[in-house]
């Protein structure tokens, strides 16, 4: 690993405006810059020639070893051609909202046919201070490794390309810069240098069709060998790009989409939907679910809430009133709790006549009855089909008494059929014919 290399200039330092900028800055400021925007990349002769686009979102960032942290993902590429030449680049960094940066990568590729470059620069923090690598190679040749080491110390207020987009961003939002703003910085060779900000005023942009205010701010990187790279960046008063350029570089950055002037800055809130009205009741799943959960037979009177009766004269012999008198279990359980468990294949069981399927619930725990229903249902896997085929004939005639219709509708089933109506006080004709003497026996004897 090689020392850092010697600087002709003073050490690069944070100066006191810049500190306390920093310490001012908030989550507030900071949920501004959230958000996504594109620019278009415009060579000489006004000629689109690619794409410039930029990101900044929270997330997770974990390393091995230590706890995982919340932070900002700052991700930035471009593609375009020079000379005719296609290149690129990408940039990725984790950095805290105090703008520290925990790593960095960046990538330029030059995609000559014969002779391709691609430079990469990576850094990342460590209790002692940062490493950077800088990684050549050039066509078929071995990729060539530099790296460096730099203390806490020197990395006080460092701040490069990652956390530089996002100040920019919330200097843009403010549309201020305070004087003296200069941080160290790592420069494109990976030594440590000086970026200073300052404000150009307000000047005029067309944007498609729109003439607007943008705010421009200049970003200038002195590196250690006394030359400078210098940045305009054109804000519009969301944050957003309108304009980004390199001094002496024939290549700029336009934004082009006009849509995005009714932009604000940070997430964008997701469009209001008005409530719909809902009504249960024409919703036949919505229907079909409470009927399976919540519907309960109740014909006594008050204080009898969720207790369920059966209807005066059924074969079960309950009465109506709800007197318990000379009803005792187990001869015959008068009332009894409806419960989820309870339903719907209990209701078809008595409907049926069958008095074993109307077990008073309150000698049995909720667990043991809705295993003891379930263990029913999977012995007999026909309740399924009978119970489809009763509410498929109930819907497409849909009869004005359904329980006139489901008595005669699960009487063929009955093991002891009385010559009566099941439901004596029930006195709508049956909208079914009734069985012929030849008809199938029931099913299971």
């Amino acid at each position: 690993m090689e020392p850092p290399p010697e600087r002709r200039q003073e050490p690069p330092a944070l100066t006191e405006a810049a500190a306390e900028f920093l310490s001012l800055i908030g989550p507030e400021e900071l949920e501004r810059c959230l958000f996504a925007e594109t620019l278009e990349v415009v060579a000489a002769g006004a000629q689109a020639g690619g794409q410039w686009w930029a990101a900044a979102r929270w997330a997770p960032y974990e390393r091995a070893g230590e706890p995982v942290r919340s932070c900002l993902l700052v991700q930035a590429g471009s593609r375009s051609r020079q000379d005719g030449v296609p290149c690129s680049s990408t940039l990725k960094a984790y950095v805290t909202p105090q703008l520290e940066t925990l790593e960095q990568e960046e990538q330029e590729r030059l995609e000559l046919r014969a002779h391709p470059i691609e430079r990469r620069t990576h850094m990342v923090s460590h209790q002692h201070g940062m490493t950077v690598t800088k990684t050549l190679r050039e066509g078929e040749a071995e990729q060539q490794h530099r790296s460096f080491s730099y203390s806490q110390v020197e990395l006080r207020g460092l701040l490069p390309e990652g956390a530089s987009l996002l100040l920019l961003r919330v200097l843009g939002c403010q549309r201020a810069v305070p004087p003296g703003l200069t941080f160290p910085t790592i420069d494109t060779e990976g030594h440590l240098c000086n970026s200073s900000y300052r404000a150009l005023g307000i000047q005029q942009q067309v944007v498609g069709s729109a003439d607007v205010e943008v705010f421009v701010i200049e970003r200038a990187v002195h590196t250690s060998a006394g030359i400078s790279t210098v940045w305009h960046s054109s804000f519009l008063s969301s944050g957003r790009l309108a304009q980004r350029v390199q001094v002496g570089c024939p290549m700029l950055m336009l934004l082009q989409d006009e849509s995005v002037l009714g932009k604000t800055g940070g997430v964008e809130p997701r469009p209001p939907f008005p409530k719909q009205p809902l009504d249960w009741e024409e919703d036949i799943q919505l229907c079909s679910w409470f009927l399976d959960r919540k519907v309960r037979w109740r014909t006594g009177g008050e204080g009898d809430m969720g207790l369920c009766h059966p209807p005066a004269g059924s074969p079960l012999g309950w009465g109506h009133s709800g007197d318990q008198a000379g009803l005792h279990p187990p001869q015959a359980p008068q009332v009894w709790k409806r419960t989820q468990a309870s339903c719907p294949l209990t209701l078809a069981r008595c409907l049926a006549g069958d008095i074993g399927a109307c077990v008073h619930p309150a000698y049995l725990p909720q667990e043991e009855l809705q295993a003891s229903h379930a263990a029913y249902i999977q012995q007999h896997p026909e309740l399924r089909v009978l119970l489809a085929d009763f509410l498929q004939a109930l819907l497409l005639q849909q009869p004005p008494d359904p329980v006139s219709f489901a008595a005669q509708f699960f009487a063929p089933f009955a093991r002891q059929q009385t010559p009566e109506t099941p439901f004596a006080s029930v006195g709508a004709a049956s909208p079914l014919p009734r069985p012929t003497p030849g008809h199938p026996p029931a099913i299971g004897e």
